[in-house]
């Protein structure tokens, strides 16, 4: 590509949309995939048939890289930003490299937070694209999940309204000619919500079914954001060696979701509910991962969006299994912080994959640090204290210790930890030097500063040579637990080791659905905890690293399906809201049809 970094940087949106795209089929060639293999959305965007891993099965995998960062601020730290500028800076010392990343939910790109395809210089294009509908997986998932929870509250509607045999007679057929069985719902045990990709906070209680005996089985229930919905963390680990098994694998975790159980505590599945199949319908394509390109050329896959706080956070198992047969380094990224995204990325996604990184990189801003130090709150849409703007090597010494205990936590997996300062313009040198000692003496193979998202590849190059050295070293992967132990005992393997909790308190509640998942069989999944990301405990306003701490586990619900048992800890949310001024106040459309204010 063409475009060059200018002193004074300008709008995320503004660098994207000056950027000479090249054709995706061009982009794909670089990596060995021919038009064949693609299913081409326009020009600058595609899926990619999973049979190519039948085509390069011979082919041995690239180095895997995972990147996380420390417990950021409400900002973000610019972990995407990083993952795309080290693929550049890899592509600047002649790596063949590639990116995976997570597709963005909606919600948070006209809440707070804006696009999410990176940032400055380090970006994935088209930006509008990667931020918006994309290739419409994200309406596949929510079109799914929604008619399962149409199914569901059908069933009840009609075996109440047909009694006795009626409802034996109602439903005889060719298929059920005794009809169908009763499933006898107890619907004080459904546990699936209905979904919309949008923060709206007006969903997350409401009354449904209200009206006549036709109109439904009125119940209280509420609506979940779309990306933390069983079906997308199905979406993102589902695994097989080409299309045929991968869907096989997704027709099977997409039948055996509980939805709720019968008055005599059985599950009832999607299965049960017949909608399996058809939800399977609605997903057959979502399975192939999204191609676009990076700002200086290199492939890109843009598939699944798990949230990291309220599901596993992290982009699709099959996008990384292509990806390490195309490309000699292959980098992901894991949502929030490495108590939160990477563990789980270790636990769950690797558990699933069968893969194992050579590489965590973590990173930290300085600002983040100065905030765990006991810098003022920094508030989204709200200027950033002095303390922020100037040198404070006080502050930022302290909060060290947060970058310390995250470096601790990706080395009880037994990988190297390549730290990277992502550099911020206000940020002084001798601050710069400071987190360098902190990371090389919390035990971090390198400790580097990036200047990626002002200089694109060019200011990643020390860090992609740090992790290409890194990625040589012996590692010793282990997991945290055995998922055979019993689900407290990993609860609190979890909150003890990695968030540094005194312990785990339990509501009736949670008691009750523990002993519900064990006695169906399904205490030997692994943990998914569902926690603020803005602390390592479940108070966000505990910042550095807390102590003194009991973990509130105050509801647990079983992701069968997907393959994770899914404890929520204290206020937690699942569907979000929006601030006082929305990011979509920001965003238009010019007389030429372009896309403008999206960040």
């Amino acid at each position: 590509m063409t475009l060059k970094p200018t002193k004074v940087v300008p709008s995320d949106i503004e660098i994207a949309q000056a950027a000479e795209l090249k054709p995706i089929t061009e982009i794909a060639a670089s990596v060995g995939l021919t038009e064949d293999d693609l299913y081409l959305f326009g020009k600058y965007k595609a899926k990619v048939d999973l049979d190519v891993l039948q085509k390069f099965r011979d082919v041995a995998n690239g180095k895997y890289i995972d990147v996380t960062a420390i417990t950021p601020t409400p900002l973000g730290e610019g972990k995407t930003t990083t993952s795309v500028g080290l693929t550049q800076g890899l592509g600047a010392i002649g790596k063949t490299a590639m990116v995976c990343l997570r597709q963005p939910s909606q919600g948070p790109t006209f809440s707070i937070k804006g696009g999410a395809a990176g940032g400055g210089y380090s970006q994935v294009v088209p930006m509008e694209d990667f931020n918006l509908h994309l290739t419409g997986d994200i309406h596949a998932v929510a079109a799914a999940h929604n008619l399962c929870a149409a199914a569901l509250d059908t069933r009840l509607m009609h075996e109440r309204n047909y009694p006795g045999d009626a409802w034996a007679r109602r439903t005889r057929s060719d298929r059920h000619p005794d009809g169908l069985p009763r499933l006898n719902i107890n619907p004080y045990t459904i546990t699936w919500n209905r979904v919309v990709d949008v923060n709206d906070r007006g969903l997350r209680k409401i009354v449904s079914g209200l009206g006549g005996k036709w109109d439904g089985y009125p119940r209280e229930t509420s609506f979940d954001i779309a990306v933390a919905s069983e079906v997308m963390a199905i979406l993102a680990l589902v695994s097989g060696e080409d299309y045929r098994s991968t869907l096989k694998d997704l027709r099977r975790r997409l039948g055996r979701i509980v939805v709720a159980y019968d008055y005599d505590g059985n599950p009832v599945t999607t299965e049960d509910l017949g909608v399996a199949g058809a939800m399977t319908v609605l997903m057959k394509d979502t399975i192939m991962p999204n191609l676009l390109q990076t700002l200086e050329g290199q492939p890109a896959f843009v598939h699944a969006g798990p949230f990291a706080n309220i599901a596993h956070g992290n982009s699709s198992v099959i996008a990384d299994k292509v990806a390490l047969k195309l490309a000699d380094y292959v980098v992901t990224e894991s949502g929030f912080g490495a108590d939160v995204g990477m563990e789980k990325f270790f636990d769950i996604k690797c558990r699933t994959s069968g893969l194992v990184p050579n590489v965590v990189v973590m990173v930290a801003s300085i600002r983040a640090l100065k905030m765990h130090g006991g810098g003022p709150r920094v508030v989204a849409g709200y200027d950033l204290a002095r303390e922020y703007v100037e040198e404070n090597l006080e502050l930022l010494e302290k909060g060290g210790e947060n970058l310390a205990w995250h470096v601790g936590i990706a080395r009880k997996f037994g990988i190297p930890v390549v730290v990277a300062v992502n550099r911020f313009p206000t940020d002084t040198d001798a601050e710069i030097e400071l987190v360098k000692r902190i990371g090389e003496e919390a035990g971090a193979y390198a400790t580097v500063m990036a200047n990626h998202w002002a200089e694109g590849g060019e200011g990643a190059r020390e860090l992609a040579e740090a992790v290409v050295d890194a990625c040589e070293e012996p590692s010793e992967f282990r997991f945290l637990y055995d998922v055979n132990l019993p689900i407290k005992q990993k609860i609190e393997i979890i909150a003890t080791e990695i968030y540094g909790a005194d312990g785990v308190e339990y509501s009736p509640e949670a008691e009750a659905q523990i002993r519900t998942y064990e006695q169906n069989g399904f205490g030997n999944l692994p943990i998914c905890m569902a926690k603020t990301h803005l602390s390592l405990s479940h108070d966000p306003n505990l910042k550095g690293v807390p102590k003194g701490f009991t973990l509130p586990v105050r509801e647990v619900r079983a992701s069968v399906g997907a393959g994770f048992i899914y404890p929520l800890c204290g206020e937690m949310k699942t569907m979000p809201g929006l601030p006082a001024t929305p990011a979509f106040m920001n965003v238009d459309i010019d007389e030429d049809g372009r896309v403008i204010g999206l960040f």
